[in-house]
C-alpha cells in the first residue's frame, strides 16, 4: 500500500482515538513527511510498498538525521513517531512486523529546569501597568501562571466558566483532554477578578465566546501572544529564562523549596508520572548545595 495513502488515515486515529492535540498531531505529520522525502530519496520501493520497509531502511533514516546535526530529543521524537505509525499499521494487518519497535531510542540528558528566584517573579509581577485593561490582562496572566503551574497551551483553553473565584480554583484541560482542579492564592484571586471586569472593554462588542484571555482586537489569545506578554515583562527581570514554561519550572521549585511533597506538585502540575516531576528535586538539591557552602564554615 502507499504510504502517502496511510499516513491520512493514521493521523485522523491520532485525533479521533487517541485524543492527540492538534500540535502533536502536527508534529506526527512534519516526522512522517521528513521520513517519506528519506524514502523517496534513498529507498523509493517503500513509497509504493509499505511492507517493503524493513529495520535497515529506518536505521538508514536515523543514522542521516544522527550526521545531519539533530539534537536526541529530536531524533528520539521522530523516533516515537516511526513507532506509533508503525504499530498502527500491524494493528491493522498491513505490515507483518513493527520494525521500529525495535528501534533503540537513545537517552536524552537530563536538563535541571530553570526558574526565577522569588524577588525576580514578584518584581516581574509587580511591572504591568494596572491603569488600563491590557495591563490587568498580563498581571492575571503572570499571577495565575506562577498561583499554578499551568502549560501555555492550557492557559490558552481557560474559558470564563473554568474559574471559580470565591473558591480560587480554576478548572485545567490538561494533556489527554484530562481534566484537574487547581487551587490558586489571594493575589492570583485579586488579579483575575479586575482582569475579568476590565475584560468587557476589551470585548470592543465582539463576542469572543466564554474564553478567559482575549488579545488586544477582543479575540481569544494565541499561544505566541502569551509567549510575547510573558517575555515582555521576564526580561527585565534576568537575561534568560523568558519563556512561560520558565514559570511553570518557578512554581514547581517554589513549592518544593517551601516543603510541598513531590506527590501534591505531580498532582498539580498534571504529570502522569512521579518520574517526571522528579527533575525538580535536582534544582532543589542543587540549590541546597548552593546555599550550604556559602553558609557553613567549612562547607568549601
Amino acid at each position: 500500500m502507499l504510504i502517502q495513502d496511510l499516513i491520512p488515515e493514521f493521523l485522523i486515529f491520532l485525533k479521533k482515538e487517541r485524543n492527540y492535540s492538534d500540535n502533536t498531531i502536527e508534529s506526527y505529520a512534519v516526522d512522517l513527511k521528513q521520513f517519506t522525502a528519506f524514502l523517496n530519496e534513498n529507498f523509493p520501493e517503500g513509497l509504493d510498498d509499505i511492507t517493503s520497509i524493513d529495520n535497515i531502511v529506518i536505521r538508514a533514516f536515523l543514522a542521516g538525521l544522527k550526521s545531519g546535526g539533530y539534537a536526541i530529543s529530536s531524533i528520539s521524537r521522530k523516533i516515537t513517531t516511526l513507532r506509533s505509525f508503525f504499530k498502527f499499521l500491524y494493528n491493522k494487518n498491513i505490515i507483518e512486523i513493527n520494525y521500529a519497535k525495535y528501534v533503540h531510542i537513545p537517552k536524552k540528558p537530563k536538563k535541571i529546569p530553570s526558574f526565577l528566584e522569588m524577588a525576580q517573579i514578584f518584581k516581574a509581577i509587580e511591572l504591568p501597568d494596572e491603569t488600563n485593561e491590557f495591563g490587568k490582562r498580563d498581571k492575571a496572566i503572570l499571577e495565575l501562571f506562577y498561583a499554578t503551574g499551568i502549560r501555555l497551551s492550557e492557559l490558552t483553553k481557560l474559558k470564563l466558566s473554568d474559574v471559580y473565584l470565591n473558591s480560587q480554583e480554576v478548572k485545567v484541560l490538561g494533556k489527554g483532554n484530562k481534566e484537574r482542579i487547581v487551587p490558586f492564592g489571594s493575589k492570583a484571586k485579586e488579579a483575575l477578578g479586575n482582569y475579568i471586569i476590565a475584560r468587557k472593554n476589551i470585548i470592543k462588542g465582539k463576542e469572543p465566546g466564554d474564553v478567559l484571555f482575549l488579545n488586544n482586537r477582543g479575540k481569544p489569545i494565541t499561544p505566541r501572544g502569551v509567549q510575547y506578554i510573558v517575555s515582555k515583562y521576564l526580561k527585565n527581570v534576568t537575561d534568560g529564562n523568558t519563556f512561560p514554561h520558565t514559570l511553570r519550572h518557578t512554581f514547581a521549585t517554589h513549592l518544593l523549596d517551601m516543603g510541598a511533597d513531590l506527590l501534591t506538585v505531580k498532582e498539580l502540575l498534571g504529570h502522569k508520572s512521579l518520574s517526571t516531576t522528579q527533575i525538580y528535586t535536582h534544582t532543589t538539591v542543587e540549590r541546597l548545595k548552593k546555599i550550604y557552602k556559602k553558609a557553613h564554615p567549612r562547607g568549601t
